[in-house]
């Protein structure tokens, strides 16, 4: 039987992930500081792009409580002005005058001063946001004067620079420091010999191998560790568990003393190398705020400082377009064309997608937002997917780094979404974990010391208010919490009793 060769045209679909479509789930997902470094990395790379100087106010949103109707029409809605960006150049006049009119009205958001807390301006009356944060020398710069007035000799210069080098930021040796024998042709004797030298350094547990030893170099600085002082350290996790009998007996000391210890080993640094070369903290900047409005909606807009806002000159395009000749000057200036059109799209469409899911996870924690956390309901993102139209994996990723604004506070937008509890009512709603969570605080918060709560008391409570949980996953969430177990906190308080 032979082979015989034949073309064969089929027909078929397949999902192609465009470069262009990459970058748009890439867009979805970024920060707002992300974004703007995006931004300003293509302002400069292409030429068609320029940065709207005059950006209109904040997309607002008003929402009502119990009006789901409403909001399905404004989710489909192409013309309503919450969603309008604005981000094209080619703009129709009757859009241009409509944003001539919205400027024109006066607006009080009455977020004033929590948006010149995130303001990130370096010009303006605002002043310059990076002249406020804390300057100071870092732990390898700190360390590096000490290493010169400590040695002279170069090779022990060169091997203090590399032990330096080894340090985490915690001040913690981040490898093996005999591993310098074989990279600088050292012997173990000089490494160590150094290593000794900077443990005399300031601050005090710095070059420390691990906790205990750190905590051992401060006590000898202070002439404090005392053969029972070291078996404390030497017993850490004795001390983790609070067990106060045992360590009683490993350091040979009364309670009373064992007491004066233990706080003695909390005033110690376990992270001596956190006070230096530490990047400064930048605030959370909020993407979304959500403001009550008098008629007792909720009022949504973007931050418009965390949106860039960016035009295509295509004045320029004209310009430039008629003084190109070669093929390349053209095909570059129609992909830098092709790729600003994108962008502001794209902006566009991330600033309406970021709207929207805002908008829903508001509406459905609306009880959060007037009561607070004992009312956050369980909702996960399939159930704002399905309300809003969207993929479950999309509004994953609008959820990521993406903070919200409320009466409240500023949460992660994925801080809404929980599992849910359920109730022992077969009528009652169900609880979300996080306001189960709120709720073990504050029992254990309000606990004597004659009446420590075990897990079993903790269910027993949650119980008669109508939440059905097990006490396996009242251990879990105790222990997310830091909250000790009955018996440490029993412990705890006959200790300060």
């Amino acid at each position: 039987m032979g082979l015989n060769q034949k073309l064969i045209l089929k027909q078929g679909q397949s999902l192609v992930m465009t470069p262009q479509l990459q970058q748009a789930i890439k867009l979805l997902q970024m920060s707002s500081m992300e974004l703007q470094a995006f931004v300003d990395a293509e302002l400069e790379r292409n030429p068609l792009l320029e940065r709207e100087d005059n950006s209109s106010d904040p997309v607002e949103s008003p929402i009502e409580k119990q009006s789901p109707a409403t909001l399905d029409e404004a989710f489909t809605s192409t013309t309503t002005p919450a969603e309008d960006m604005g981000g094209d150049a080619e703009r129709p006049d009757g859009a241009a005058a409509r944003m001539a009119d919205e400027a024109s009205m006066p607006r009080d958001s009455g977020w004033a001063n929590l948006r010149s807390s995130g303001h990130l301006s370096f010009d303006g009356e605002d002043g310059d946001f990076a002249a406020s944060l804390s300057s100071s020398i870092s732990l390898g710069e700190h360390l590096t004067s000490q290493l010169n007035l400590e040695f002279t000799a170069p090779a022990d210069l060169m091997i203090g620079q590399h032990l330096i080098g080894m340090l985490n930021e915690a001040g913690y040796l981040a490898g093996d420091p005999l591993s310098l024998c074989e990279t600088l042709k050292a012997t173990p004797e000089q490494v160590e010999r150094v290593l000794d030298g900077l443990r005399r350094c300031e601050p005090a547990g710095v070059f420390a191998r691990d906790l205990a030893e750190c905590l051992k170099l401060q006590l000898r600085e202070s002439d404090r560790l005392d053969p029972a002082m070291e078996a404390l350290v030497d017993n850490l996790p004795l001390v983790a568990r609070r067990d106060f009998n045992a360590l009683k007996s490993k350091c040979g000391v009364t309670m009373e003393d064992l007491q004066d210890m233990l706080v003695e080993l909390r005033n110690l640094n376990p992270k001596p190398g956190l006070a230096f070369g530490t990047e400064p903290t930048l605030p959370v900047v909020p993407d979304v705020f959500v403001r009550p409005s008098p008629d007792g909606n909720w009022v949504i807009e973007l931050n418009s400082e965390t949106l860039p806002r960016v035009l295509v000159n295509n004045r320029y395009m004209a310009t430039v377009s008629r003084g190109a000749k070669s093929e390349d000057d053209k095909l570059f200036l129609a992909g830098c064309h092709a790729q600003a059109t994108w962008l502001v799209k794209s902006l566009e469409q991330r600033a309406k997608t970021v709207l929207k899911v805002a908008r829903e996870i508001v509406r459905q924690q609306d009880a959060f937002l007037i009561h607070g956390v004992q009312h956050l309901r369980p909702i996960t993102l399939k159930t704002v997917a399905d309300a809003i139209e969207m993929h479950e994996s999309t509004v994953s990723r609008v959820t990521s780094n993406k903070y919200i604004a409320t009466p409240l506070g500023t949460y992660e937008l994925k801080y809404f979404f929980t599992t849910a509890i359920a109730n022992s009512e077969a009528d009652g709603d169900a609880h979300s974990a996080e306001s189960v969570r709120h709720r073990i605080r504050d029992m254990v918060a309000k606990e004597t010391a004659n009446a420590i709560l075990s897990d079993d008391d903790i269910v027993a409570g949650l119980r008669s208010d109508g939440i059905e949980i097990a006490r396996r996953t009242i251990a879990k969430y105790r222990e997310s919490l830091g909250i000790l177990s009955s018996v440490q906190r029993r412990r705890e308080a006959r200790l300060k009793g």
